[in-house]
């Protein structure tokens, strides 16, 4: 019976000398996770204190923030736990549900900005209608699927495996991520397949329609007058630039879980920590400096207590 309950424990070795260091990973890291959520929780309540920020684009990135702090704390609270830990290790069954908070999370942030990309398409291709389809039905209903859909959607492969037989029991990471398919017996074809399919339609599907709903504002915008492509640059620029860093964000996690034995352990740590330190951390800068009504509110709270 020990030896079963032993079974499912799962050593995380993506930890470059944890032991040597762990006070000082420890600190810096848990530094990083209170800017994130300090910056991440301060953008989404100035969203919910101004009645002027009550607009689609506005709860958007309240919704993008939030899913940043709930992928952050899906990873970091087990994180620092194994900086100060004798051994990194986690159960099968906790790392399978990190695994699918992981995903399920970054496909609602792709699906949010594909969301936002059509907010920001209707609000300067088709400005009279603005206030008829974005209704806030629409953005609850945006709002649902953006959380929903990925979630049924991962919630397959993590079922599938959760009585698969395990063959080895190291994970070369610092968290649970595709990587820990790697730990069945046999591969499955089926799994595998299906992975693509969900890769198409949560990631690749909602670029597209991004590009295409960007390349219409672009048109629109040459045609306009100066005013309107200032505007127009203000409120999508930051956009674009979280899904550059979003798209980044899934290189790196392909590139680790495909190519981990090309890369040393140091390498392989580097790319884990910007993928979880950088990204959330991110979002909330590029929309207090870059958005003008998010930035003038931040400016009035720093002077309000000084």
């Amino acid at each position: 019976m020990e030896d079963e309950l032993n079974s499912t424990i799962i050593t995380l070795a993506g930890h470059v000398e944890v032991y040597k260091y762990r006070f000082l990973y420890f600190v810096i890291m848990f530094i990083v996770y209170m800017l994130i959520i300090c910056s991440n929780v301060s953008i989404i309540c100035l969203v919910l204190l101004h009645h002027n920020l009550h607009e689609p684009m506005y709860i958007f990135i309240a919704a993008l923030l939030l899913n940043s702090i709930l992928y952050s704390t899906n990873i970091f609270p087990k994180l620092l736990i194994d900086f100060l830990s004798a051994k990194q290790i986690i159960t099968y069954q906790a790392c399978l549900f990190q695994c699918f908070l992981y995903y399920s999370l970054s496909g609602s942030e792709i699906l949010l900005l594909a969301a936002m990309s059509y907010d920001r398409y209707v609000s300067i291709c088709k400005p009279l209608q603005y206030p008829t389809i974005m209704r806030k039905t629409t953005v609850s209903l945006f709002l649902a699927l953006a959380w929903i859909v990925p979630g049924c959607q991962m919630a397959v492969p993590v079922i599938y495996s959760a009585n698969a037989e395990l063959c080895n029991f190291v994970l070369n990471g610092i968290f649970c991520n595709n990587s820990a398919y790697k730990l069945h017996c046999v591969s499955s074809n089926v799994l595998s397949v299906y992975g693509v399919i969900v890769l198409v339609n949560t990631i690749f599907s909602p670029m597209v329609f991004i590009l295409f709903t960007y390349t219409k504002i672009l048109r629109i915008t040459y045609r306009s007058c100066g005013e309107v492509r200032r505007k127009a640059a203000q409120t999508c620029l930051p956009h674009l630039m979280v899904l550059i860093n979003f798209s980044c964000l899934v290189t790196y996690d392909v590139i680790i879980v495909k190519l981990e034995s090309d890369f040393s352990k140091t390498v392989r740590l580097i790319m884990s920590l910007q993928m979880i330190v950088y990204h959330p951390l991110f979002n909330p800068i590029i929309y207090g400096l870059k958005l003008n009504e998010i930035s003038k509110h931040f400016k009035m709270l720093l002077c309000q207590h000084r």
